[in-house]
């Protein structure tokens, strides 16, 4: 295929593959792709680690990075807080409302040789507050100084330094982009790439349904447009092309391949469920995101409970709590199983099988030719 997307960034197909596995990045850049490793939960050890990993495994196949850094930041005066400072924010009826459905739920303490440990929240007190420009900081630092093609952010406009560093080397940018407002923010900010993200979409997400968004997003901005939420198959990319993207921006799709490092028990019930079967929810990060209905969304749902805090409070009140609940979810039957969840998209209802990263590719562009040529013989006279 070629259009500004693919020649932007040397693809054979434009298809960005967003994930938090190295694995499912590195298997769709070789496939022609491009991978986009979502990087806001590892430590610059981590990344460093993975991005190394990933080079050597495609060559010179380009690939991307995502990174979550708001514009402004509670405490950006003081010099940024610490995840410490957040702690002492957080109210205690919710921490007593957690403890209350860990008990309720009968899910087991961390043990004491966790390599998080119990009441640390599996966060680095110590260390930047999570989803700040502080705790970005370095990531931007090590994506640079390997082979990174492409850096996007996820939340907001990309901050003026970001812009700088990603294109002082030469290297692109993009953005999410939920309303038109945004895509125009965008632009005017210095991104190259927008990423009009419906409704339909996992994790953050706006109201807006990707069928609308899309065309109304492709004649807010003069940049390339890539297409999102709710697109796993090559249909939904011919959807989104003829409305005007240039690429399509996947995300959901991949938390079910041989690749992806999903829990096990959340894998299962993303292959079981139906399109219905997900929510908005602000019960793991603070703002709305789209996960898989289970009893720790319904429990937030409740009107007799405590309404999730903001970010990046939600996130550290619920980190141990998640964690506890992902170490013990294999127990069929279980509270733990019950709880257990991620962000998915309402694509998950067509993601009902076994398959390999590279496969969700290949099929992706089959479907996508077949939708075209079937549009094309339906001009012929």
């Amino acid at each position: 295929m070629k259009n500004d997307v693919t020649e932007m960034l040397n693809l054979e197909f434009p298809i960005f593959a967003f994930s938090h596995c190295r694995d499912v990045v590195a298997a769709v850049s070789k496939a022609g792709g491009l991978g986009v490793l979502g990087a806001v939960a590892h430590t610059p050890e981590q990344l460093e680690i993975d991005l190394e990993w990933i080079e050597d495994e495609i060559g010179d196949k380009p690939y991307g990075v995502d990174l979550i850094i708001p514009a402004k930041y509670a405490g950006d005066e003081e010099g940024g807080y610490t995840t410490a400072d957040l702690v002492k924010l957080i109210p205690a009826e919710h921490r007593e409302f957690i403890d209350d459905i860990l008990a309720r739920y009968e899910v087991p303490e961390l043990p004491a040789d966790d390599e998080l440990v119990a009441g640390q929240g599996g966060m680095d007190r110590a260390g930047a507050a999570p989803f700040s420009a502080n705790a970005a900081g370095p990531q931007i630092d090590i994506a640079l100084a390997h082979e990174t093609a492409f850096v996007a952010n996820a939340l907001g406009p990309p901050p003026p330094h970001l812009i700088e560093a990603v294109k002082g080397a030469g290297r692109l940018v993009g953005a999410l982009a939920g309303r038109p407002s945004h895509a125009e923010a965008h632009e005017r900010a210095g991104v190259d790439l927008i990423i009009a993200q419906g409704s339909e979409a996992g994790g953050h997400t706006g109201e807006i349904g990707t069928m609308v968004l899309i065309p109304e997003i492709v004649d807010s901005t003069s940049l390339p447009v890539l297409g999102a939420g709710g697109i796993g198959r090559g249909r939904q990319m011919a959807a989104a092309m003829a409305l005007g993207a240039q690429g399509v921006w996947c995300g959901s799709v991949w938390l079910t391949t041989d690749e992806a490092e999903t829990h096990p028990v959340v894998k299962e019930k993303f292959l079981a469920a139906t399109s219905a079967d997900t929510i908005r929810s602000r019960s793991l990060t603070g703002k709305h995101a789209r996960m898989l209905k289970s009893a720790w969304t319904e429990e937030w749902a409740r009107d007799d409970t405590p309404d999730p805090l903001g970010m990046p409070l939600q996130p550290i009140l619920a980190a141990e709590a998640q964690r506890r609940i992902n170490r013990s979810a294999h127990h069929a039957g279980s509270g733990a199983e019950k709880l257990s969840n991620y962000f998915v998209g309402q694509i998950v209802g067509t993601m009902n099988q076994r398959k390999s990263a590279t496969a969700v590719v290949m099929e992706m562009v089959d479907e996508f030719i077949d939708a075209v040529e079937s549009l094309k013989g339906q001009l012929e006279y």
